[in-house]
């Protein structure tokens, strides 16, 4: 906390806007705003540790003569299973074929397919509507945009920065409890000193949570830590029972959290039971089999593996030529065979993994929060785009126009900002070094396990409680332990993962039905009334 005792004037900032994030979202708001205002990218880790260079499919956007914006939003509205907010589904699919152009300008470099952009199809789509760049899409957009904002002299990039709380009016020299963002507290990696970067505006890109959970597709570092942050704040937060889990996650014992795309059902790949042969979709979906929406497939599959005592089940594309195989997943394939399984001639052990986080802070059509000179975009917020389930290759276009929003916001209100206020520094004067840290890594084991096992695919409301009781006993441990200790990274994201646990079990306690990506075994059916769930801290 900042130190009522020294009172010291914070130094004017040195730059116009803050971005959390140096994702998707984070870099394309950071280059809309540097053609006029200085901004500063704070990244934990690497440049690029986030979520965005995992990213294998692709990027769904209507540039085929046969399809419409119409049907582009009507499979996002099916697959989210009318939670949805159809105002901000229509933002971003009218937009989306501008952001293909803007990439196509940076040098993204697209497939192609006699000239024209090759388009793929995945899982929940009526037509092939999926640009994408082999099928490791998402580095090659990190890489674009990360050269495009290296190359612009008001764009100041630092890695190594965890963020640890935003600084509001609460920080202030003089106390306020008005809620305004003024940028945040990070924690320099290298150092150890926690710094504080001050600025006009503050945008948060800081990605999902799914590190909340034992088996998930998502990178070492998405903790939760913008959605915990603005929650802390006093956003609010929505949606967040709606984790989505991926079908496809490769099973293997050494090789943990290798997503094998969507795309390799949409060119074909099926699903079988791996004794029997059987291939199950049909018992699930007879119309879509393996191309229904992902929360269809994780489920079944899910079903097949607890129902049957699985460890796996397959996904086989050997069906199709090897050159097909081989010309459309050679990441995959150079992967797998080093794996020593050989997908033109065999199939792929799978099993669901948590793959995203559907619900975050609530955010507008202006990327704006409930918190003014806050504003956020991407994975950590819950924009209506999604609703109970994202449709597949919608998350990299929600980063590109929210991101876009964002700073054409900002500029837009830019006189109406105000410069920040004296800021009170970062407190260490009641903490010492730790001297064990066994104790954050027994918790964070201990919360991913009973999140897998308690609030996964399928839930009850028992499971749900177990949960609920977990988190009230470790909130209190964790709390003595930051209260006690010097920031570390690994204590920080203990912190953020424990509140978005507690953010996902409360919604999902609180809906009682089954919608999408959320699956109660005691309340099976779905409702007549539509309705969002928002938490308010």
């Amino acid at each position: 906390m900042a130190n009522q005792a020294e009172s010291t004037k914070a130094p004017a900032s040195a730059f116009d806007v803050i971005i959390i994030g140096s994702g998707a979202a984070g870099l394309t708001a950071a280059l809309e705003l540097a053609t006029s205002k200085r901004v500063l990218v704070l990244a934990k880790g690497s440049l690029t540790g986030g979520s965005t260079a995992w990213a294998q499919g692709g990027i769904a956007a209507v540039l085929d003569a046969g399809d419409t914006f119409e049907n582009h939003v009507r499979d996002t509205m099916v697959a989210g299973a009318g939670l949805n907010d159809r105002e901000a589904v229509e933002f971003v699919i009218e937009r989306a074929p501008e952001s293909i152009d803007r990439l196509v300008e940076l040098g993204v470099p697209f497939n192609k397919d006699s000239g024209d952009l090759h388009l793929t199809r995945e899982g929940g789509h009526s037509h092939r509507r999926i640009v994408h760049v082999d099928d490791a899409t998402g580095w090659a957009v990190q890489e674009a945009l990360l050269n495009a904002a290296k190359a612009s002299p008001n764009i100041t990039m630092l890695g190594g920065r965890t963020a640890i709380d935003l600084i509001t009016d609460r920080n202030r020299e003089h106390y306020s409890g008005a809620g305004h963002v003024w940028g945040v507290y990070a924690l320099n990696e290298e150092t150890g000193r926690v710094e504080r970067h001050l600025a006009r505006a503050t945008i948060l890109a800081a990605g999902g949570a799914g590190r909340v959970y034992q088996f998930s597709t998502a990178p070492r570092g998405a903790t939760g830590d913008g959605i915990a942050m603005a929650w802390r704040a006093g956003s609010r937060v929505s949606n967040m029972e709606m984790m989505q889990f991926h079908p496809t996650c490769l099973y293997n014992l050494e090789v943990k959290n290798f997503l094998i795309t969507e795309a390799v059902r949409g060119e074909g790949g099926r699903l079988f039971h791996p004794e029997t042969g059987h291939r199950f979709m049909a018992d699930y979906d007879k119309e879509r089999m393996e191309l229904a929406p992902r929360d269809v497939v994780a489920r079944a599959i899910d079903d097949q593996i607890k129902r049957f005592g699985l460890d796996y089940v397959h996904l086989d594309i050997s069906h199709q030529p090897p050159e097909f195989v081989r010309e459309h997943f050679p990441t995959i394939h150079e992967k797998l065979m080093g794996l020593g399984i050989d997908m033109t001639k065999e199939p792929i052990p799978v099993v669901p993994a948590q793959h995203y986080t559907c619900g975050g802070i609530v955010v507008d059509l202006h990327a704006r929060t409930d918190l003014p000179g806050l504003w956020a975009a991407g994975e950590c917020t819950e924009s209506g785009l999604h609703g109970a389930n994202r449709l597949a290759s919608n998350s990299l276009l929600e980063c590109f126009v929210f991101g876009e929003a964002a700073a054409e916001d900002i500029l837009v209100k830019w006189d109406e900002l105000l410069e920040p206020p004296a800021i009170l520094p970062w407190d260490e004067s009641r903490v010492s070094d730790s001297d064990e840290q066994v104790v954050i890594k027994q918790n964070w084991t201990e919360i991913r396990r009973f999140m897998w096992n308690y609030v996964g695919i399928v839930r009850t409301t028992k499971r749900l409680e177990r949960a609920a009781n977990r988190i009230a006993l470790l909130r209190q441990e964790v709390e003595e332990y930051y209260g006690s200790f010097v920031v570390t990274t690994d204590l920080i994201e203990l912190r953020n993962l424990l509140q978005s646990a507690e953010l996902i079990v409360q919604s999902a306690l609180t809906r009682k039905e089954s919608r999408g990506l959320h699956y109660t075994m005691d309340y099976p059916e779905l409702k007549t009334s539509v309705r969002d769930t928002v938490l308010v801290p």
